[in-house]
């Protein structure tokens, strides 16, 4: 039995039996067909699973909207009225979600501004203010 797995880059693989799609009303424009048909795709996946920590981690602090209280990730897409092309969008936010999520930040190294960049603001500070005087009344 071979398993089929969504891929997201090379280090992050994700079993396809472990996202869950379900089907909904979708809200907006769409006629009588709107009451009838679901084609809103909404995608529920447990991460903690398949993720490294340090992934799962930076994606709550990118994207808390997206966590129910049960740890799971559930994303919707209702772009069209077609629920085939709305599960491939779901697909494509979460690989883009955890794209950016899977990305190390880089640390700033804190530097400080040169003796020139100093005297420059400070010269154009007093320009600034001098133009300003000129600006008052005289009594």
């Amino acid at each position: 039995m071979t398993e089929s797995f969504f891929v997201v880059n090379g280090d992050i693989q994700i079993p396809a039996d472990g996202i869950h799609f379900s089907y909904v009303r979708s809200s907006g424009p769409g006629g009588q067909n709107v009451n009838k048909v679901s084609s809103k795709a909404v995608l529920r996946w447990d991460p903690k699973t398949n993720l490294p920590e340090s992934v799962v981690l930076r994606f709550q602090k990118l994207f808390p909207r997206c966590w129910t209280n049960d740890g799971e990730i559930v994303i919707t897409s209702q772009r069209t009225r077609n629920a085939l092309k709305n599960k491939t969008d779901c697909l494509e936010k979460l690989c883009k979600m955890l794209q950016q999520a899977a990305q190390k930040p880089q640390f700033r190294i804190p530097t400080r501004p040169t003796k020139s960049s100093i005297r420059k603001r400070l010269q154009d500070k007093a320009i600034n203010a001098q133009k300003k005087q000129e600006r008052k009344k005289i009594v």
